[in-house]
């Protein structure tokens, strides 16, 4: 199996996955003109209030019209983001608002809906705070970032072009952060999804699986490099994918397979952290097989000095 033949063809393919999930960044940056994604109140500042009704759920324009009639000066919070929990709850996401408003919301939703309403949670976040776990967000993705490569050169330290292996990793661990944003961004833009503290869980564990999955290929292009000496590199490289091709793919899938479950039967409240870790790990598989070795390879080959000649040949 020549998977390093075909290395363009892959790189390619992260491309076009790569290129919807920026514009769609963009066209959410555009409206929000804060944010390449639907930020949630962990990162804007804001209130999350779920609530279940024992009769019958009113419609979203109703709850949409009773929070803008309760909006004040000091507590603008009309314009919710509103999405449904089941068949008999929902979750409403507003301006930031105090228990006295939230008690008020709950008491006129009870007399204008003819039904009782059992408050399930209630979450309030301000704007600087929401600004000061967004710098902490970046903050970790960049210190993980920073880790791996430190660690990946020290465990790879006694191996010719050291650095290279850091490299290779960590330009996979971006594939996938980009992956997993660009979703992030489109079910954002579509579905109303907004990025929370469970988003950056599932991101940073994405990055977690990611890096783990490539060090296992990059072990054993470290071990067949000092066995198969007089191999060509391209190779040698290949054979080390092939080597460790059924363990990726089965410890992935025992992941996948379980997620999958969850997607089936976990609740709503959280399809949204398990969908987009989903997503980031089949992205961690398919990058750490078909982006990270072969970035090696076209490394040692310092194939970028002959892509313009063979357009120049082809042109003569």
């Amino acid at each position: 199996m020549n998977i390093i033949k075909n290395r363009y063809i892959y790189f390619l393919i992260s491309l076009l996955v790569i290129i919807p999930g920026l514009f769609f960044m963009g066209l959410n940056w555009a409206q929000s003109k804060t944010s390449p994604l639907q930020l949630g109140i962990d990162f804007r500042g804001g209130s999350l209030l779920e609530v279940q009704f024992e009769g019958e759920r009113p419609s979203t324009a109703a709850i949409a019209a009773l929070y803008k009639e309760l909006s004040t000066e000091a507590e603008p919070i009309a314009d919710p983001v509103i999405q449904s929990l089941g068949t008999d709850a929902i979750t409403i996401r507003s301006k930031t608002m105090t228990d006295e408003t939230k008690g008020k919301v709950i008491a006129e939703m009870e007399t204008r809906f003819g039904t009782k309403v059992v408050v399930l949670n209630f979450s309030s976040v301000s704007p600087s705070i929401g600004a000061e776990v967004t710098r902490a967000a970046a903050i970790a993705i960049l210190f993980a970032a920073l880790a791996i490569l430190g660690y990946i050169w020290f465990a790879f330290r006694n191996v010719e072009h050291a650095y290279r292996y850091g490299t290779a990793a960590i330009i996979a661990m971006l594939h996938d952060v980009l992956v997993v944003l660009g979703v992030e961004a489109m079910f954002g833009y579509f579905l109303g999804w907004e990025a929370d503290a469970l988003f950056l869980t599932a991101l940073l564990t994405v990055i977690g699986f990611s890096v783990h999955d490539t060090i296992v290929v990059f072990d054993r292009v470290r071990e067949n490099s000092n066995i198969y000496r007089r191999l060509e590199y391209e190779t040698m490289v290949n054979h080390s994918i092939v080597q460790t091709l059924d363990r990726s793919i089965t410890t992935q899938l025992t992941v996948m397979f379980t997620l999958f479950a969850l997607v089936l039967f976990g609740g709503a409240s959280i399809q949204h952290f398990v969908i987009i870790l989903l997503i980031g790990i089949f992205s961690g598989t398919y990058s750490s097989i078909f982006n990270a070795a072969p970035i090696l390879v076209v490394w040692e080959n310092r194939e970028w000095n002959n892509w313009f000649k063979r357009k120049e040949e082809t042109a003569a």
